[in-house]
């Protein structure tokens, strides 16, 4: 019915249009350029809603509750599809994925420190704790793992401390984060306990995984599922919070899983960075805030995406990129950090640029046309005006 009413306003229209004048009429549609002649436009990803490039019969991506997302191929940064990618929320605790991009590099994993009283204090109340304790002595690599498997507060205020102080380490997390072209976040508690200001957003947590990877201690330690905690004479196991990565719960291990950095506190509700290889092609996600589900939704709406973006990612056109600012440069020239798959999206395919409604009704644009609908319209249109302009007069 869409098309059909389409098609007919544009018949109407066409006794009107100056034969002579080609510009005055309806135009073929024409082809889109190869996927390395386009470039990435970053004003997609300010856009409210869900964005994403796709030829037609290729699946969108999955309806989620999380107040936003975003997934991205992992090697060339490029944004495959997001939701609110720059909304500025409390980002809990993944927020310790920039910690440890900030303050691994200066503290060598065989340092030895043993931690006195004063270390200890200010951590807030609820936080999650790995259990460091006084005069015990760790190195720094038992205090990483004590951050990214338990997500311990305590073991942040430590190395915080050791890396030149809570207020310092707040300071160059800030640093990093604007180096890497993350400019929605404010960092105010390294830990990512919540704090009055303190946001951050799901395209900066993606740019914090993707960073993430490619530092080798911190895709050990982010990878990471069970390890023994020192606890003076004697030890403890710990198991990674990340339920995607362990299986645990009830919720089933990801195929591929790399694991990251999970977090949850009331302000910020449960948030999420994951990343996951399948065959040459690693996917980062981040999601914030489900809105349904549960406790363990933002696992199935992290898995939901990455299923969709190993799928779709052969096809999709970028929306965006993780890249800084100067490095986002057009995808024809932007070199990529590893190999990636070839495109398989043909040079002639049309492709959607979409913007999708919101599911919970909130933050996107309530109307949705599909482009095939108008495609044929005017294409429909364009032809009868060809034929009508090469018939004998």
């Amino acid at each position: 019915m869409i098309v059909s009413s389409l098609v007919a306003a544009a018949l109407l229209l066409l006794p009107s249009m100056p034969a002579a004048d080609p510009a005055a009429g309806p135009r073929p549609v024409e082809p889109v350029p190869p996927p390395a002649a386009v470039p990435v436009d970053p004003a997609l990803l300010h856009r409210p809603g869900t964005q994403v490039r796709l030829p037609p019969g290729v699946k969108a991506p999955p309806r989620l509750s999380a107040r936003s997302w975003l997934v991205a191929d992992a090697a060339t940064g490029e944004v495959l599809a997001a939701r609110n990618a720059h909304r500025r929320l409390p980002p809990a605790s993944t927020l310790k994925a920039l910690f440890a991009l900030a303050a691994l590099p200066g503290l060598s994993p065989e340092r030895q420190h043993t931690v006195s009283k004063h270390e200890l204090r200010g951590i807030g109340d609820g936080s999650s704790l790995v259990g460091v304790r006084e005069e015990v002595t760790y190195r720094v690599a038992d205090l990483w793992r004590g951050v990214f498997l338990s997500s311990g507060n305590d073991a942040v205020r430590v190395l915080a401390g050791l890396n030149g102080g809570w207020s310092e380490t707040a300071r160059e997390m800030q640093t990093t984060a604007r180096s890497l072209g993350a400019l929605d976040t404010r960092v105010v508690s390294p830990d990512g306990y919540d704090a009055p200001g303190q946001v951050s957003s799901a395209y900066d947590l993606a740019v914090f995984g993707r960073a993430g990877l490619r530092n080798p201690d911190f895709a050990r330690y982010a990878a990471t599922a069970y390890a023994k905690f020192p606890a003076g004479r004697w030890t403890y196991s710990i198991r990674n919070t990340n339920r995607l990565l362990t299986g645990a719960d009830g919720v089933r291990r990801y195929p591929g899983i790399l694991g990251i950095k999970n977090g949850y506190t009331t302000n910020a509700g449960h948030t999420l960075i994951a990343a996951a290889r399948k065959g040459p092609r690693t996917l980062v996600v981040s999601v914030m805030n489900p809105r349904r589900g549960g406790a363990y939704a933002v696992y199935e709406e992290a898995r939901d995406l990455l299923d969709w973006g190993f799928a779709a990612a052969p096809h999709a056109r970028p929306v965006g990129s993780l890249l800084p600012p100067r490095a986002a440069l057009p995808v024809s020239a932007a070199a990529p950090p590893a190999p990636a798959p070839a495109r398989s999206v043909p040079p002639t395919a049309a492709v959607s640029v979409a913007t999708l409604p919101d599911p919970a009704g909130e933050d996107g644009p309530r109307l949705f046309l599909p482009v095939t609908f108008v495609g044929s319209a005017c294409l429909a249109a364009a032809t009868l005006w060809l034929v009508r302009r090469r018939a004998p007069r």
